[in-house]
């Protein structure tokens, strides 16, 4: 829970005119700044915190955490001069917390060896490391063709209905930094989320155990609204510390930035502010910056943030603004396709439009395998060739098509199957993903590999291998 300082110190006002939701807009206000902490008291002597939004002349803006039934305009407001704080100590590490930081799994509130401000910039950019370290999800669509690499922010674009929560679970089940030496922690925070999904997230960092190296926060769509701002920075924070201070690399997951998104607009409807593109508010860029820049690397600090944002892209519209927007701050995107999944292929992520800019940074020698950046641009090629060639087949059917083509035809569909395809609970090393990318490539004539070098072929080709 956030807590005021013990000693109550501000001052009280009592000049509420006017409630908009969560919002409270307060006059005859004297030097209250941006972030500051206040406490509101009801009518039924209960308290509510909240922090300040905005100051002009002499008033004040107040968003308030909680639930909001009660307030009225006699409400009696305290600025304590402090700004909201959260206490952090390893112990973190296998709590379950609401969005505004108080304990959901019944034990007590955390105390904490120090307490940091959860509304902080985010890294210089003059300190940041470049990410160079690869990353295993143990899922072969990701670490084979769209490795992610330690300190980057790598975005799943979904959509409703597809099981982006399951992958969500299964990534922060299965992630590992490779070496055995390396402390690893997991972030998981989620936000307006419905029962069921709660309920399968308590349940799957529970009975397999990820909890035991996790923080969760999660806000259910029934939370205060306001709540969903707050729960990704107090994510981020715990990531900070767990990663700059202890030294552990930090995977955060941060889903579903959509009804984040929708937070902020609500907010900026109650304020009244001019909207830009449907109707989300013109700053929103800078907003989803202030969290996505907070991954990442700082040279002389042994720890590390990776992000990996999901959002459900409404109507599944990438140019929609908060995919757009996403994509602009972040590294690349992992974008799941409902043709794929109506096919029963899980996880259903499309490589084709799928990037992750930094791959080439964190694979091949001394990091993956010397072959995974060539065999990576040769399955792309491949499963390209053979979906032109099944978009073909739908026009002049499969016996009309070449030799060649029926060879990609047959290898897209076994790429699916074999490669994309994988249980939900399966978790393949690279070394796995890569065995089975080269016995698809054996499927085609050895001249067809054109990305793939002679020495790699010669070392990694099964016909090779097994001569």
């Amino acid at each position: 829970m956030i807590k005021l300082p013990r000693e109550k110190a501000g001052v009280v006002y009592r000049t509420v005119r006017e409630i908009r939701g969560p919002l409270l807009f307060v006059e005859g206000v004297r030097g209250a700044r941006y972030n500051e902490v206040v406490e509101v008291r009801l009518a039924d002597g209960s308290e509510i915190i909240g922090t300040v939004l905005d100051v002009y002349e002499d008033k004040a803006v107040v968003q308030v955490f909680g639930h909001t039934g009660g307030l009225s305009l006699d409400a009696a407001v305290r600025f304590t001069g402090d700004v909201m704080r959260i206490p952090l100590s390893e112990d973190l590490i296998g709590r379950v917390f609401n969005g505004s930081f108080k304990p959901l799994d019944g034990l007590p509130e955390p105390i904490g060896v120090e307490r940091r401000e959860v509304f902080v910039s985010v890294i210089n950019p003059a300190a940041r490391e470049p990410p160079s370290e690869f990353m295993q999800t143990g899922i072969s669509v990701i670490d084979g063709m769209n490795a992610l690499v330690r300190g980057q922010k790598l975005p799943i674009f979904s959509e409703a209905g597809l099981p982006h929560n399951v992958m969500a679970a299964q990534i922060a089940r299965q992630s590992t930094v490779l070496g055995a030496e390396e402390e690893f922690a997991v972030v998981f925070c989620a936000m307006g989320i419905k029962h069921e999904e709660y309920e399968y997230f308590r349940r799957e960092f529970e009975k397999t155990g990820a909890l035991d190296r996790a923080v969760m926060i999660l806000n259910l769509a029934e939370d205060p609204v306001i709540e969903r701002i707050l729960a990704p920075r107090i994510a981020l924070t715990i990531a900070e510390y767990l990663a700059f201070e202890l030294g552990m690399h930090v995977l955060a997951i941060l889903t579903d930035m959509t009804n984040y998104c929708e937070a902020l607009r609500s907010i900026s409807i109650a304020r009244e502010e001019v909207p830009a593109r449907k109707g989300y508010p013109g700053y929103m860029y800078s907003d989803l910056a202030s969290i996505y820049e907070r991954a990442g690397k700082i040279r002389g600090r042994k720890g590390s943030i990776t992000m990996m944002p999901i959002l459900t892209m409404p109507g599944g519209d990438i140019t929609h603004p908060i995919p757009d927007l996403t994509g602009y701050i972040t590294e690349g995107q992992l974008i799941l396709s409902r043709e794929l999944e109506a096919r029963g292929v899980y996880p259903p992520v499309n490589p084709l439009p799928s990037l992750s800019r930094l791959m080439k940074d964190g694979v091949g020698p001394g990091r993956t395998r010397e072959d995974h950046m060539e065999v990576s641009n040769q399955l792309y090629m491949a499963y390209s060739e053979g979906v032109r060639a099944r978009s073909l087949a739908r026009i002049i059917g499969e016996l009309s098509l070449s030799e060649r083509e029926r060879k990609y035809l047959r290898f897209a569909d076994e790429f699916e199957r074999r490669f994309i395809n994988q249980g939900v609970y399966e978790n393949r090393p690279i070394e796995k993903t890569l065995e089975i990318a080269w016995d698809l490539l054996a499927m085609l004539p050895e001249d067809e590999l054109i990305r793939i070098s002679e020495e790699n072929i010669r070392k990694y080709h099964p016909r090779h291998r097994s001569a």
